[in-house]
This record gives C-alpha cells, structure tokens and sequence, in this order.
C-alpha cells in the first residue's frame, strides 16, 4: 500500500505499530544548508558487517553520536559515540520539540545514490530499549521507505522528501521490519539521521 496525503497525527499502520510521517519540516533553504554542512562536517566512514559469515564494507557511510560515548552494536559491528556537533544538536532540540521526547543519539546514514540501499530490518536490539520511539529525519534525495509485517506481511510505503521528519514508536520494531529499496534513478546523496534513545 503506498500513502499520501500525510497527517502527522495519522497513524501510517493498519495494526501493531505507530508511524507518523509529519512531512518537511524545513525550508528549502535550510534542507541545502544542512545537508551541505552533514557531508562536509560529519565523521563518515564506511559500514563494516557481518553478513553470513562474511565481512562486507559497504558503499554506504555511517556515522554514531551522543551524549555519551555509547558502544552500540548492530549487525555484528560496534560503534563508540562521538561528541554532538553543534549543528546535530540544534537538529536534535528541534526534532524533540516535534515529537515531544527526548533522544540521547543518533545514528547517521549516507546514501551516496539510489544504488545504495538498506534490506528489510529492524531496530530491536536491546540496547535500544522496547516499544521505544526512534525519529528519522532526511535530507537530499527523496527515497522511498517501506515497512512490512512481520508475519502478516502486509506492507506500506511512502516517499521521504528532503527535509522530512517520521517517527516509529510503540511496537513497531516488534511486528514491522522496515527497509530502503534501491531506486536506480535516483543519482544524488542522501542523509538520514536516525534519533534514538540508547540504554547505557
């Protein structure tokens, strides 16, 4: 099921979820002028996992802040925190204004085009709580995101435009896995940052 005409009130899940999607909430401005400063100024480096016995670098880029120096662990691969930059905690105040919760890190993903993408997941690791609420906040390239049941497998799908904010909460990471499908026709980068709330 694809959606439009998005209500940041409306839940985008038919059951055992809640996603609001609340659409751009930046100026076109301000989305170059963040994008621009996330490419130049944060510490990428490129995705080290553990697929099926395999280490894989992938394309993709990543990057792990907070308020601490978290270790987090994910896809058999660990990151430490680094220290907030200015400019992620001006995005981080304004991203709990939004949404009413407060978040402690965040996890940075660069998509350098549509051939770069991310198979079907979810952020469930223990590390991260249950039933938590993680915010993703895009910037470039307008991409589509998909979520599909766990065993219903039922799916939904949107686009995320630049400058777009959605959240996942409740019991989303349970019973839904989410996923960005490579969109070949896309040829510029795209950033997402991902709020969460680590348990130390």
């Amino acid at each position: 099921m694809d959606l439009f005409g998005y209500n940041e009130t409306l839940n985008l899940l038919p059951y055992n979820g809640e996603v609001n999607y609340f659409g751009c909430i930046f100026s076109h401005q301000e989305n170059e002028y963040y994008l621009q400063h996330l490419l130049d100024n944060i510490a990428w480096k490129n995705d080290k996992i553990l697929i099926h016995g395999k280490h894989i670098t992938t394309r993709r880029k990543v990057a792990w802040y907070g308020d601490n120096n978290y270790a987090y662990t994910y896809s058999n691969t660990t990151k430490h925190a680094l220290d907030w930059t200015e400019e992620l905690l001006e995005l981080k105040k304004l991203i709990e204004k939004h949404t009413n919760t407060t978040y402690n890190s965040c996890l940075l993903n660069l998509y350098h085009d549509g051939e770069e993408a991310m198979s079907w997941h979810s952020d469930d690791e223990k590390s991260l709580g249950k039933d938590t609420s993680i915010a993703s906040l895009s910037f470039g390239a307008e991409r589509k995101f998909s979520l599909k049941h766990k065993t219903k497998k039922e799916t939904v799908s949107l686009i995320l435009e630049s400058g777009s904010l959605l959240v996942m909460k409740g019991t989303t990471q349970t019973n839904w896995f989410h996923c960005l499908p490579r969109m070949k026709q896309v040829n510029s980068p795209r950033i997402n940052l991902t709020f969460r709330t680590f348990k130390s």
